[in-house]
Order: structure tokens, then C-alpha cells, then sequence
């Protein structure tokens, strides 16, 4: 059920070093609890040769470049190559993939970012998953909570499906293109290899393979 939704059909799991994060799980959204622990176990068993613990539950790369403005909170791995630029915010639980890149001003909380991952300018992602070479242009958001607080449902095929979860941002599926400006709302959903275009306003579930143009106009890419 809801297979187009699921991880299978969207996340290439090579692609990331959290693989085990997301066994025995269906949907994305229901590791998100699970990332600040798994973190701390899983830190603990990479290679010392090729990451260094700094500070408290914070492994990163060696081969990794983070500038000296940044800040890492812990729970965080920086995975090998991932560059962590100027003023880079990451408050923690956060999972950065090899040769991922945070960008200036960018903030994140509660996240797994594959491989490859792109938030390169002035963005804010926050208890999302974000799969392989998924890409946020500048200025575009991850919005996690609702704005009356209540529990995030994701909008399916004219239906609501429930996740349980007070805060959810987006789940990006692989090679997804997300245009500037745009804002995700919660719940949001979008198929791998997607694009969306700048300054959208998504909500729910856009298909794997299509354009999201505007509410009510998405359009398979030829």
C-alpha cells in the first residue's frame, strides 16, 4: 500500500551510511525518530582512520571540509568529501553523506542527507530525509510543523495519510530538483528524479518522474 510513498520505490540505500537506519522500515518519515540514537551508536563503530570524534557525539571525515564558521551540534556524522561552508547551522541529529554539501546560512535539524545531497545556499531543512544528489535551490525550506500544531498528515490521491508525527518536513526521493524560493510544507512528499519549479508552494505528494508547475498543475517530465 502507498508503495510510490515507500523507500523501496524512492532511495537508492547504497547511497547513504545510515543503510541500517532505514531496515525493517516502509516510509521514510518513520526514521525520523530514530536518527539522534542511531547517530550515537553508529558513530562509535566508524573507522578511526577515517573519522575523528569532535566533541560530544559528533564524528567527522577526515577527507571532509568544514569551514571554521560552521557549527555542529551533536548528535552529527559528516560523511567522507562533504563540504560544511561559511556559517553553516547544524543543531543535530543530523546524518551529512559523502561529498554532501551545506551551504552558507544553511540550517539543519533531524535529518539524513544522502550521498551527494545539495543545500547549498540559505536553506532550511528540518526533519526530512533527503535522497541521492537531491538538490534545494537557494532560499527553499523544509517546513516541519503546522501551523495549528497538530499531527502532520500527507495529502494522497485526494485522501490523508496519517504519520503520527508532530514535526515532519519533506521526504526528497533521489536526483529530486527543488527551485528556488519554494517552501515544502509538512507532509510533503516528492518522487524520486521530480522537479519543482521556483517559488512553489508543495504540499502532499508530487510522483516520481513529473514537474510540480503549481497547485493542481504537475505534468509528467518528457
Amino acid at each position: 500500500m502507498y508503495e510510490e510513498l515507500g523507500i523501496k520505490d524512492n532511495f537508492d540505500l547504497s547511497q547513504t551510511i545510515a543503510a541500517k537506519l532505514f531496515e525493517g522500515v516502509k516510509y521514510p518519515w518513520e526514521v525520523l525518530h530514530n536518527i539522534g540514537d542511531f547517530i550515537r551508536s553508529f558513530g562509535e563503530q566508524l573507522d578511526k582512520e577515517e573519522y575523528e570524534k569532535r566533541g560530544e557525539d559528533i564524528w567527522v571525515a577526515k577527507s571532509a571540509k568544514v569551514a571554521p564558521t560552521a557549527f555542529i551540534g551533536g548528535p552529527a556524522i559528516i560523511g567522507k568529501d562533504a563540504e560544511i561552508r561559511h556559517c553553516a547551522f547544524i543543531r543535530g541529529s543530523a546524518i551529512v553523506g559523502e561529498g554532501a554539501v551545506v551551504g552558507n546560512s544553511t540550517e539543519l535539524k533531524n535529518v539524513v542527507l544522502f550521498n551527494k545531497v545539495q543545500v547549498p545556499h540559505y536553506n532550511y531543512v528540518g526533519d526530512s530525509v533527503l535522497g541521492y544528489k537531491a538538490h534545494m535551490g537557494a532560499g527553499s525550506i523544509t517546513s516541519n510543523v503546522k501551523s495549528d500544531k497538530t499531527l502532520v498528515t500527507i495529502g494522497y490521491q485526494g485522501g490523508k495519510i496519517a504519520t503520527g508525527l508532530k514535526k515532519m518536513g519533506a521526504m526528497l526521493g533521489d536526483n529530486v530538483e527543488v527551485g528556488c524560493n519554494s517552501v515544502l510544507n509538512p507532509g510533503t512528499v516528492i518522487g524520486k528524479g521530480a522537479h519543482v519549479y521556483p517559488l512553489s508552494m508543495v504540499r502532499g505528494f508530487v510522483p516520481a518522474g513529473c514537474i510540480y508547475k503549481k497547485q493542481g498543475e504537475i505534468v509528467k517530465i518528457d
